[in-house]
């Protein structure tokens, strides 16, 4: 970063506080300071294994007082001093360094493509400002994007995003963000907004990857394409969506994608007492419970054989008969005759419904 931003600090403290202050390296080479003479040079008594040891403890020698200067997942980049070794001049360090942080922070944020990305998909910038914002940092705005979502099940381990990231090295392209302690995201840039096989091969090796090298348990939501940066964060909720939509109808998956999600999506959206009004009139004869459930696989096998009788007799290695007389007892139990497409749909529907009620009862998650 700038070491202009650490001087214009200085700048703005040097009168008040009446001492020599500034900021040095790891090196301890003054690159900041209020006198000017001392930029370049280097402190001898500076000890960083010392402040790397204690980050949030001033560290007093003979001649001066330093403080580690904060970095996310850093080591120690730079550290504030301050000419003196009494108690004020430990005060004036201690001020200074929060004074520099603060200032290397603002810096960090406004020319950090990470951040603005991140902060488009929390909505903390308004739609005007993305364009303002992405042509400071030349940021490409209508380059086709895609969100993934990657939430760690069972247990959770920092090391994920530096795994992940190093599956995306183009950080000016690609972006790997971390959103809690369980919620990884990756914003990826596309060749193009129709490559179907280049995001399953990503949300695939993100998956392998973190199975592989950490024994991590994940599920992998999918958007749909953004092909401009104001729209990433309605991609994340899809990302979102993906999953928890995924987590009542299609739990056997691990990578699931927003357009896939269909009839359950809709379902999802529904107020719950509209679920149970549906219910109550699908079912008048008898509630859905009624069925047992040899009776539900049955069911289950009929659907996804697409109503054939003859397909799904065979594949529950039954006589045909017997699995009309089986459609039958359902006819009657329910009023509704699977063999019928419209009775079908119905049931196909009333069967999802229940599913997506039984889930938030349960307080099922994955």
């Amino acid at each position: 970063m700038s070491t202009r931003i650490f001087q214009n600090v200085i700048i703005q403290m040097k009168d008040a506080v009446g001492c020599t202050l500034g900021v040095v390296d790891e090196q301890g080479y003054v690159i900041a300071s209020s006198e000017l003479a001392k930029i370049g040079s280097r402190l001898e008594d500076f000890r960083p294994s010392e402040l790397e040891a204690n980050p949030n403890q001033t560290l007093i020698t003979e001649n001066r007082c330093y403080r580690a200067l904060s970095a996310e997942g850093a080591a120690l980049d730079y550290a504030a001093f301050v000419d003196g070794s009494d108690a004020p001049a430990a005060s004036i360090c201690a001020v200074a360094a929060v004074a520099f942080n603060e200032a290397r922070s603002n810096y960090e944020e406004k020319h950090n493509k990470a951040a603005f990305v991140k902060n488009i998909l929390s909505d903390n910038i308004l739609p005007g400002d993305v364009y303002v914002r992405a042509k400071e940092l030349h940021f490409v705005t209508d380059e086709p994007r895609i969100v993934f979502l990657i939430r760690q099940l069972d247990s959770a381990d920092v090391a994920a995003v530096e795994v992940i990231q190093r599956l995306f090295p183009d950080k000016q392209k690609d972006f790997v963000l971390n959103f809690n302690e369980t919620d990884v995201v990756v914003v990826k840039a596309l060749p193009s907004a129709n490559c179907p096989e280049e995001v399953t091969r990503c949300a695939r090796s993100i998956e392998n990857t973190l199975r592989d090298e950490l024994g991590l348990h994940t599920v992998i939501g999918v958007s749909t394409y953004a092909r401009h940066l104001r729209e990433l964060a309605d991609r994340y909720k899809e990302a979102q969506v993906a999953i928890d939509v995924g987590r009542v109808f299609e739990s056997d998956k691990s990578i699931i994608h927003y357009e896939s999600l269909g009839l359950g999506r809709i379902i999802y959206q529904l107020p719950t007492t509209l679920c149970e009004m549906f219910l109550n009139e699908v079912f008048k004869k008898n509630p859905i419970e009624t069925l047992d459930e040899d009776t539900l696989e049955t069911i289950n096998r009929f659907f996804e054989n697409n109503l054939n009788v003859s397909e799904t007799s065979r594949k529950l290695y039954v006589h045909r008969n017997t699995l009309v007389y089986r459609l039958e007892k359902i006819k009657k139990i329910t009023g509704l005759d699977l063999r019928e497409f419209d009775h079908a749909i119905v049931f196909k529907v009333a069967m999802m419904v229940k599913q997506y009620l039984d889930s938030l009862n349960s307080g099922s998650k994955y």
